[in-house]
């Protein structure tokens, strides 16, 4: 399995099953249309687009079109990357009938044509990767820290969330995947004396 550096973006969550058996890949959902409305999704896409890169992989047909033009108006055009996968006529095995135009989404892909869509649009595969330095911060890292497991918890990872400009309502596992991301161990050590959140 080839390993992704960019963030992939997709619609849905069996889009995102689909794609995690393909690339190793920290991917993540926009949950159809919800995005519209999600002012701390956009924000924190932004926050990954700046640190990772990010990969917009949605369906072909118009919905996933609408999705891909709305990224593409609020994200930063030089951090993201457009992977397109091929018009295929069928319906995914889960569902009892179609979409509106009986076009295949990514969920449908085979691995080689999903692969292929991540090749073309250039996405960074690990063996093109210097290694990354630095340990990723644990769930005992979190607990450490007093934002996971402890009374007022919840409250310091909402305070440390809005300091970051990332969604306030995060859980703790959420949390340290997005931490994990953006940060290597010592910058956020450093960041986290200076903001004294705390």
């Amino acid at each position: 399995m080839k390993k992704v550096r960019e963030v992939i973006v997709v619609e849905g969550r069996y889009d995102k099953n689909t794609l995690s058996q393909v690339v190793d890949a920290t991917v993540v959902t926009l949950g159809g249309y919800a995005v519209f409305h999600d002012r701390e999704k956009l924000a924190f896409l932004r926050r990954l687009a700046e640190k990772r890169g990010l990969i917009i992989l949605t369906d072909s047909d118009g919905a996933g079109f609408l999705l891909r033009n709305y990224l593409k108006g609020a994200l930063p055009k030089e951090q993201v990357k457009q992977a397109y996968i091929p018009d295929v006529k069928g319906k995914e095995r889960r569902k009892r009938k179609g979409g509106k135009e009986g076009k295949l989404g990514v969920e449908g892909m085979s691995p080689a044509v999903l692969l292929e869509a991540l090749r073309r649009a250039g996405a960074t595969f690990e063996a093109e990767l210097p290694a990354e330095p630095g340990e990723p911060l644990s769930k005992a890292d979190l607990f450490a820290l007093g934002l996971s497991g402890g009374e007022g918890s919840a409250e310091r990872r909402r305070a440390l969330c809005r300091r970051l400009d990332l969604p306030e309502h995060l859980t703790a596992n959420a949390l340290l995947e997005a931490l994990n991301l953006l940060f290597r161990r010592e910058e956020l050590e450093a960041l986290l004396e200076d903001l004294n959140v705390l």
